[in-house]
């Protein structure tokens, strides 16, 4: 027999109560938390430490250091400007490049100039 109007409220309402909606939110804050704390010293740090040591570079251009831009090629700074430098990549062959197209600073064995001591590279 089905049962009545009467005994399907009992039944609705003898239903558990579900657990609230901030319950849930609170347990999945850690998760969340640590997720993101993850990400930032994977990802965020290391691109902000690379950035910083490349300004760092930048600000210590000078004439006559030997560079590698970041299309490859090398040359000798001719001259520094406020926003890009002029390098000498032949015999009487001057060219202006931004700045920031300075990938890194050769020293004058053809070895790479690193900031951080924990890396070196022999230069082409």
């Amino acid at each position: 027999m089905p049962p009545t109007t009467a005994e399907t409220l009992l039944v609705l309402n003898d239903a558990p109560a579900s657990a609230s909606p901030t319950a849930g939110f609170i347990q999945t804050l850690p998760l969340l938390l640590a997720i993101l704390a993850i990400f930032y010293f994977l990802m965020i740090r290391p691109q902000q430490k690379q950035l910083k040591e490349h300004q760092t570079l930048l600000s210590s251009l000078k004439k006559d250091d030997q560079v590698v831009t970041t299309a490859g090629i090398h040359g000798r700074i001719w001259a520094v400007e406020d926003n890009a430098v002029v390098l000498e990549i032949g015999k009487d062959l001057r060219v202006k490049f931004d700045k920031s197209a300075v990938r890194r600073k050769l020293s004058s064995s053809g070895t790479e100039i690193v900031v951080d001591d924990k890396k070196s590279k022999k230069g082409a």
